[in-house]
């Protein structure tokens, strides 16, 4: 039944689904796990294990296509794919079949960061040719645009795009791939975007993560909304490279920010842990709560953070995080909160009611680990 119904949605003729990105988009992309070997086949088999595992009902709707895709230009100035997809449309129809949106990638310059063809003076032709495919989310990374225009034409560029999705007439998800520069949270809405990067790339390590997490989305909070999103990259969960507290600590980190929650791994071949990890409701539901207000740090000592997000229903998501290299305890004061007196407290990844608790709440947390509460007002 629920297949069915998404199809169904999925079919809603183009231009009645007018508000985009309601809640942070949700899904996979191929670069982070595949950069380059990524083809039809493989997209078809990462759509099919995203219905099998559970991962599209959980809410991850998305299977973009990254860099690498582009073939050249026909006589009319069409963009073509190369022998690694052999026909989009039909790849998109397969993907829409299984209650999936398919997404793509681009670039305003002459060639993506990869080497392969842009969209430079043939936007509008190619979102027209991506929306007769079926796309459903386009990417759209700086690349090469810097050896043809001045940084700052940055807006009106993105906004050149922006105008050629809406143009079309079918909902397409605009994400600004820019790396954070010239404060695009400040701009990003007004030319179309639904959400934008904050930094540059992720990179599967604590390190990288943790800084682009913590250090770099502070006082962001109040560019995203309904619509728009701050994002701090895709992730890396499950690529090998971290523990799983450090990935736990990824995914916490992520849903108290309101990111959109792009998996980059090969969910074909997922470990236990893994799939605890990306398919956490409670926690899912914490990045895709309606009220749509990005967390925010509301304590630091050392190592030790503690960041808040308000709920739709009332509630505050709280994380205590522990960035130092040994187990600490944590403790989060609910006047750091505007709270005060006793509160009952949930733990979203033991899955359990931690009881009531006066004036704050601690816990003891390995190396580089998280736990996330729901506070009951």
């Amino acid at each position: 039944m629920r297949t069915a119904l998404v199809v169904a949605l999925l079919a809603i003729p183009a231009g009645i689904a007018a508000d985009l990105a309601q809640t942070p988009p949700m899904g996979w992309n191929s670069w982070n796990k595949f950069n380059k070997d990524i083809d039809d086949k493989t997209v078809r088999e990462i759509a099919d294990t995203m219905v099998a595992n559970g991962m599209r009902d959980a809410g991850y709707i998305y299977v973009n296509i990254d860099d690498t895709w582009e073939g050249t230009r026909d006589a009319q100035g069409n963009i073509q794919t190369n022998e690694k997809f052999p026909d989009m449309k039909a790849l998109a129809d397969y993907v829409h079949s299984k209650g999936l949106k398919i997404g793509i990638y681009s670039s305003p310059g002459p060639k993506t960061c990869a080497g392969y063809e842009g969209s430079y003076q043939h936007e509008e032709q190619d979102a027209k040719t991506w929306a007769a495919w079926g796309i459903d989310y386009l990417k759209y990374d700086w690349c090469s645009a810097s050896k043809v225009y001045q940084r700052s034409e940055m807006p009106k560029l993105y906004k050149k795009m922006g105008d050629a999705l809406k143009a079309t007439g079918r909902p397409i998800v605009y994400s600004l791939c820019q790396y954070g520069l010239d404060e695009v949270w400040k701009w990003g809405p007004s030319v179309g975007g639904n959400l934008w990067r904050t930094t540059g790339d992720i990179s599967d390590n604590w390190k990288s993560m943790s800084q682009i997490g913590f250090d770099k989305q502070v006082g962001l909070e109040k560019y995203a909304g309904v619509g728009h999103w701050n994002d701090p990259d895709m992730l890396e969960v499950g690529n090998g490279m971290m523990t799983y507290e450090e990935y736990r600590t990824h995914m916490t980190l992520w849903a108290m920010l309101a990111a959109p929650l792009l998996a980059g791994n090969d969910v074909r071949n997922m470990t236990e842990e893994t799939k605890a990890i990306l398919l956490n409701r409670e926690v899912i539901a914490i990045d895709q709560d309606k009220l749509g207000q990005q967390g925010y740090r509301v304590a630091k000592k050392g190592s030790a953070e503690v960041w808040m997000r308000p709920l739709e229903n009332g509630d505050i998501a709280v994380a205590l995080f522990n960035r130092s290299s040994g187990p600490a305890r944590v403790t989060a004061n609910w006047s750091d909160l505007k709270l005060s007196g006793k509160h009952t407290v949930r733990d979203l990844w033991a899955h359990n009611d931690r009881g009531s608790f006066q004036d704050s709440f601690s816990a003891e947390i390995p190396a580089h680990g998280v736990v996330l509460v729901q506070v009951k007002k």
